[in-house]
């Protein structure tokens, strides 16, 4: 008697949200550690196929392009059904991705004397300046004066800078929180600033806030969307349509700071 053929791969219609997890884009499509290729539509993309114990065809479009897993008794001619029928999908991903690079590589900050970097969503231009005794915030020019000898290393300029942006970062969120937490009638114990390098922040259920120090770089409207969508958890620990119910009710146009900060990206330097 033949042996039985294991459950169906995928259906036309279907796609497991944890067969899906795009990731930081490649520099361009196709430019994976591509071992097979295939044309979707007018693009050749390269992709590297990986037999595992699994169920169903899984993609991922991470730094080195596409990656497909796959059990091994499916045949090349099913994976290549898939792949052309989500090929929409993967092409827009890979340019997503790709953008998203470009603006990653963009937000590189130059940690010396001229170098620029955002602060509250309009540049700020870091200047070494041997005869301050402490930082200066220029608020007309928007020069962060510090107070560095001539030809300080990278490091000196990084450190002293970011340990002024920490501090504004705690200044400007805590009065957001409070008014937020006030608005939504919600009790905020402590407030902690993170490095995280994958979230812009957390809330528990014991009341305490964690925010992004690297917030401080972002427009005030992105901030205040973080800062609301953190106390709302503190009503709802979830993400049903009840939370951002609660949101927009503090923020009606929630959307589209939601929107800007997704095309944001956490630099860590």
């Amino acid at each position: 008697m033949p042996a039985k053929r294991p459950a169906p791969l995928l259906q036309d219609s279907q796609l497991s949200l944890f067969d899906v997890a795009p990731e930081i884009a490649p520099a361009e499509p196709g430019a994976a550690r591509a071992l097979r290729e295939l044309w979707l539509g007018q693009h050749r993309i390269g992709y590297e196929l990986k037999r595992a114990r699994r169920r169903s065809i899984g993609f991922v479009v991470g730094p080195q392009g596409l990656r497909v897993s796959a059990p091994r008794w499916v045949p090349i001619n099913e994976i290549e059904r898939a792949l052309h029928h989500k090929g929409e999908w993967i092409l827009r991903k890979l340019v997503e991705q790709r953008e998203r690079q470009q603006r990653m590589q963009a937000a590189r900050i130059d940690w010396l004397d001229g170098g620029q970097l955002p602060y509250l969503g309009a540049a700020l231009t870091l200047v070494v300046a041997p005869g301050e005794r402490e930082v200066v915030w220029d608020t007309a020019t928007r020069e962060l004066r510090l107070p560095l000898p001539g030809g300080a290393a990278a490091e000196q300029v990084r450190d002293l800078a970011q340990a002024w942006l920490k501090a504004r970062a705690r200044e400007d969120f805590l009065p957001r929180c409070q008014r937020f937490a006030a608005l939504l009638g919600v009790t905020m114990s402590s407030l902690r600033l993170s490095s995280a390098q994958t979230r812009w922040g957390s809330a528990s259920a014991d009341g305490s806030i964690r925010l992004n120090w690297r917030l401080i770089h972002f427009t005030p409207a992105i901030i205040d969307y973080v800062v609301a969508h953190e106390l709302a958890h503190l009503r709802e620990m979830n993400h049903s349509p009840a939370f951002w119910d609660t949101v927009r009710s503090v923020l009606p146009d929630f959307e589209r700071s939601r929107e800007a900060l997704r095309d944001e990206s956490i630099v860590v330097q």
